[in-house]
């Protein structure tokens, strides 16, 4: 069975969300390219308007990727919606997640990540509940295909987004072949507080107590600054400009020994991302 290129092994490695601003170019190959001279460790292919990368393409970047040892991860299309009070939306989605794990496959990519729903009339539960279907449905083919990439469903910033802590961890636990992406800026602007050591801890502590220790040595984190008000997230903010306690965050997975994948989704991309990994491989 065809495996990812690149493995994350165990150590914690760090990259940026999407090609990285001081590439030469705004190609996927040349974002990889420049996230290998830069010295991090992954990228994240943002296939957020959706998946146009062909075969050809695909396979050039498994080739880099390999040749230069970075860890490559997809985002899947910002559209989604597997609550859509549309079926057809609903249908088209489960399509657009399958071709994002498909594509993955091809470049090698180790994770699929995606943004499962806005909870629209549901209840939580309810949403809960229905949101399983059509994920049941995905995971099968995947299977069926053998597809090794993982499908990562993210932790959401704005409270009308299905995608609680816990929600996210239940439905990994229910799912087999689901795991999670927690993006912790996200839980800090829905939740309002998770900004310190002590919150963070609490936080892999849950993630090693619901899916068990092996899902701390299999992470897939999001983080950046970010601002909120009272309906959650607003935007993205560099680490430096807001109020994100990244040094007490940094911390946190030392003392928990994850490991994994952190990318990094602040508007200077790069600099945060080299900050966060100088910080973490410092004082060992």
């Amino acid at each position: 069975m065809e495996r990812p290129v690149t493995t994350t092994g165990k150590r914690l490695l760090f990259g940026t969300a999407g090609v990285p601003h001081s590439s030469a170019g705004d190609s996927t190959l040349k974002g990889i390219e420049r996230v290998a001279a830069l010295g991090l460790d992954g990228m994240e292919i943002e296939a957020v308007r959706g998946v146009k990368m062909g075969e050809d393409t695909a396979r050039a970047v498994r080739d880099k990727a390999e040749s230069l040892g970075v860890a490559l991860s997809l985002h899947a299309p910002y559209y989604i919606n597997l609550l859509s009070a549309d079926k057809g939306k609903r249908l088209a989605s489960e399509k657009y997640i399958l071709t994002a794990v498909r594509t993955a496959r091809l470049c090698g990519a180790h994770s699929v990540v995606f943004h499962a729903a806005y909870y629209g009339s549901y209840p939580p539960q309810a949403a809960f509940e229905e949101i399983k279907k059509p994920l049941q449905n995905i995971l099968s083919v995947l299977k069926s295909e053998g597809n090794p990439v993982a499908l990562r469903i993210e932790t959401m910033g704005k409270r009308s987004q299905f995608g609680t802590l816990e929600e996210v961890l239940f439905l990994c636990r229910e799912l087999e072949g689901l795991k999670p992406c927690i993006d912790f800026c996200h839980i800090h602007a829905r939740e309002g507080r998770v900004n310190s050591f002590r919150e963070f801890d609490r936080v892999l502590r849950k993630l090693g107590r619901k899916l068990g220790p092996r899902a701390l040595k299999d992470v897939h984190f999001h983080v950046s600054g970010v601002l909120y008000g009272n309906k959650g997230e607003i935007k993205h903010l560099d680490l430096r400009e807001s109020n994100f306690r990244y040094d007490e965050w940094v911390e946190a997975l030392k003392q928990a020994g994850v490991a994994g994948t952190v990318i990094c989704e602040s508007p200077n991309l790069e600099a945060d991302a080299l900050m966060l990994k100088s910080l973490y491989y410092s004082k060992r």
